[in-house]
């Protein structure tokens, strides 16, 4: 599909670079994008995957925005207090880019039906806040074979990588998945939620923002030749003390989804 003459236009910063050109505008012209969460970290990697010309996105939340949110859920206004939010980024995305093709699931993700979910995009994003979705978000595109980028916020932390354990690196051995991340969930009441610690809003949009660039980055494959991006590596952000560091994980031969025992089976 070629791109309008308006289109060019509107991209027109972004295709002289050198690592997206106009092939890489085709490319996210052509991409089909699942975020799921409309809330912190999904406003910013919503706002920005339509500015960068994603040409389907769909948005998953069966959540409705609260005067709480708007803090840091930037894609919302006081006007759509009460509204679903799938409804509010919905129509926000129109304004911002009424060539991008949006589709609203105002639905709850579960381990039942996150494969059906998934199934068909080319990239996954998890902005949810809440470790039982991240798995099975994980999971489930693991069975599917699609790259996920996710990440999460906290006070004032941050962190993100992107997943593909469906591949192997340039040492043939898999790519570690969620799971040789964080094994196994911390115990109910240990991890205080956004509501119980607080959350600085500028930090959703930081994380946010970094995500959006993984999934352009993994659409146009690399701003450079040999470009894995952040496979493989955890970014960690603290802005207290404004401090960026990136960590390596490997393919952990225990882990429960693509171990050599692996426990967890499709459904």
């Amino acid at each position: 599909m070629k791109l309008s003459t308006e289109e060019i236009e509107r991209y027109s910063r972004q295709i002289v670079l050198h690592g997206i050109g106009g092939p890489g505008q085709n490319r996210l012209n052509q991409a089909r994008v699942l975020v799921i969460g409309a809330g912190g970290l999904g406003s910013p990697v919503l706002q920005y995957l339509a500015g960068a010309g994603v040409g389907r996105i769909a948005i998953l939340d069966d959540d409705v925005v609260a005067l709480s949110n708007l803090h840091r859920q930037v894609l919302h206004g006081t006007h759509d207090v009460g509204r679903p939010k799938v409804e509010s980024a919905d129509a926000a995305l129109a304004r911002l880019n009424p060539h991008v093709r949006v589709e609203p699931i105002n639905r709850r993700l579960s381990p039942e039906n996150a494969r059906e979910i998934v199934a068909g995009y080319d990239v996954v994003v998890d902005g949810s806040d809440n470790f039982a979705t991240r798995y099975a978000v994980s999971d489930a595109c693991f069975y599917e074979r699609i790259t996920l980028v996710t990440g999460a916020i906290g006070e004032f932390d941050g962190s993100l990588t992107t997943l593909k354990p469906f591949a192997r690196n340039v040492d043939d051995v898999p790519n570690p998945t969620y799971r040789c991340l964080f094994p196994e969930a911390p115990p109910p009441g240990t991890a205080p939620t956004c509501a119980e610690a607080g959350v600085l809003g500028a930090m959703a949009g930081a994380v946010g923002s970094l995500m959006a660039l993984e999934v352009i980055r993994e659409i146009v494959g690399g701003f450079f030749e040999g470009d894995t991006g952040l496979v493989g590596k955890l970014l960690l952000v603290d802005t207290r003390a404004m401090r960026f560091e990136t960590l390596s994980y490997g393919w952990d031969e225990a882990n429960a989804l693509s171990g050599q025992s692996a426990v967890l089976q499709p459904e």
